[in-house]
């Protein structure tokens, strides 16, 4: 079924872009031990890129918001595409357009693209009116995000338990142990500082949920590490963030932070919910 397919993908999307967080005590007090460890000279490595990715990370957390352009490649070689707005000042929330091919949800619009909104942990998707069932009349359709996630995940990306957000990737890089810096590149035309880590299931902090939960498909896909790459432009922000796990890499281009419209739900009157359908067709567990 085409819309179990895109929910689900979805889903895995947002957990990309967004399951590496602060990994709280546990995983600095593993990165000092590892300093402690090592030889000087590392030491003082270590030291400067957790410096600057520390900037990073507040800089980020500081703007709030960003125009951002994504791609998911699911393992096939063909990635999928997912532009526009990334907010994550007051809890984690998007405005974005996906080809509507590529997504398979041609049965639910004619428009060439959908545009998808996630705020306070739930997907709406800009569909056409269906003749009949739970989108009849409806122009837009639901999913909560619990429904992709699993009711513990869920908790992690909604409004109320905010700070989800490129900054809280960020600084699950930061606290990693094993954090490389492989030099300066040129990314979109920018000069950049490429740094990279490897996080386990100790690094992943609150988003652990969305992996391990018992009611979460993703803990279904069998991930117990993410690798991150972030590229470092002027201003210590962001360029460029990738995340891989599994088969699956997600990559976002920041092309301007700040600035950005409030992301709202629409109103409850065009809203067809098809979260209970999801639920209980076994399509995001397993």
């Amino acid at each position: 079924m085409k819309l179990r397919y895109t929910a689900a993908w979805v889903g895995l999307t947002a957990a990309a872009m967004f399951t590496a967080t602060a990994c709280g005590t546990e995983g600095a007090e593993k990165a000092s031990e590892g300093a402690e460890k090592a030889a000087d000279t590392a030491v003082s490595k270590a030291d400067t890129i957790m410096a600057a990715l520390s900037r990073a990370t507040d800089r980020t957390e500081e703007l709030g918001s960003a125009e951002v352009r994504t791609t998911t490649d699911l393992g096939t070689g063909e990635p999928i595409a997912m532009d526009g707005t990334y907010s994550w000042g007051d809890g984690y929330a998007l405005d974005v357009a996906m080809d509507t091919e590529a997504v398979q949800m041609q049965e639910l619009t004619d428009s060439p693209t959908v545009r998808t909104l996630f705020v306070d942990g739930a997907y709406y998707y800009d569909i056409d009116p269906q003749p009949a069932g739970p989108l009849a009349g409806k122009e837009w359709m639901k999913i909560d995000g619990s429904a992709i996630f699993g009711e513990s995940g869920a908790a992690a990306f909604s409004g109320a338990a905010g700070g989800a957000g490129p900054a809280d990737s960020m600084k699950g890089l930061k606290y990693a142990s094993d954090v490389e810096d492989l030099g300066a590149e040129t990314v979109n035309g920018k000069p950049t500082t490429h740094y990279r880590a490897v996080l386990d299931g100790e690094d992943l902090g609150k988003f652990k949920d969305a992996f391990s939960g018992a009611d979460s498909m993703l803990g279904s896909a069998g991930v117990d590490s993410i690798t991150m790459d972030i590229w470092v432009g002027e201003k210590d922000l962001p360029v460029r963030l990738k995340q891989e796990f599994g088969s699956m890499t997600v990559t976002m281009d920041f092309d301007r932070f700040g600035a950005t419209e409030e992301i709202v739900a629409p109103p409850a009157e065009e809203v067809g919910d098809l979260t209970e359908e999801v639920k209980d067709s076994g399509a995001m567990t397993g």
